[in-house]
């Protein structure tokens, strides 16, 4: 089976300074990779170029996937338009008949369990959780296999973002779309994830890989909690993961 994504040796630098150096990872079909390390070490930079937004000073990108969508920190809504014309302005771009936009859209909104009533409101009057979900709603109208997650849930409480991420585990199952997921939150990756991978604390390369127990959706709080505890205790590969070089672009 043909990888969904394949980064191969991609390296990249800003003004100069090297930011990644021989990255290599494959992401197989259906499967969520989550991306963790330290602040600063480039997991940004590395979705970005993945994604087709920055381009690598070396090294390459082999999508594997026929569409991609890509969900950002920021809901990046358009604050002129209805949560519903935001979703289908992604359809708009993707050349969608106008005649089958509202079924997409309304699919899309269920997956991302937004109500009819929200999908008539403006960014402005939703709260934080909900613009999010709006921009999760507009990832999923496009029906992506695959999907990049910069740190979407970065911004929100924690109740709130557990409840982020179970969308996300929801969504995933159902849409059966691969993803690199990236995040500073182990245990966000420990829920979302089937596998992670943790960058070098400088970017040069992946330091290694660790396979999860079970589907993301399966994990219950005990296990996440023995995982994390024995990963930040026990395993070496994630020492320098909550370091923070304040210097380095991410």
């Amino acid at each position: 089976m043909s990888a969904a994504l394949e980064l191969h040796r991609i390296g990249h630098a800003y003004f100069g300074q090297s930011v990644l150096n021989s990255i290599d990872l494959q992401i197989a079909p259906g499967e969520v990779v989550a991306l963790v390390g330290p602040s600063g070490s480039g997991k940004s930079t590395l979705a970005h170029i993945a994604a087709g937004l920055v381009e690598p000073r070396e090294g390459r990108v082999t999508p594997g996937y026929a569409r991609h969508a890509m969900i950002f920190q920021e809901p990046r809504l358009l604050p002129w338009a209805t949560a519903a014309q935001n979703i289908g302005f992604a359809l708009r771009r993707a050349k969608l008949p106008r005649r089958l936009r509202p079924a997409r859209v309304a699919e899309a909104a269920r997956l991302a369990e937004l109500e009819p009533q929200d999908l008539a409101k403006y960014p402005v009057e939703l709260s934080g959780g909900m613009r999010q979900r709006v921009a999760i709603a507009r990832a999923l109208a496009v029906r992506p296999d695959f999907i990049f997650f910069d740190e979407p849930f970065t911004a929100l409480d924690v109740a709130l973002k557990r409840r982020m991420q179970d969308l996300v585990i929801a969504a995933a199952e159902e849409a059966q779309f691969a993803a690199l997921f990236i995040t500073h939150d182990l245990v966000e990756a420990l829920r979302i994830a089937h596998r992670i991978a943790v960058l070098d604390l400088r970017g040069r390369g992946i330091a290694g890989l660790r396979i999860l127990p079970g589907d993301p959706g399966a994990r219950d709080e005990a296990t996440t909690f023995a995982l994390r505890q024995r990963f930040l205790t026990e395993d070496p590969l994630f020492r320098h993961i909550h370091d923070v070089d304040e210097r380095r672009r991410p």
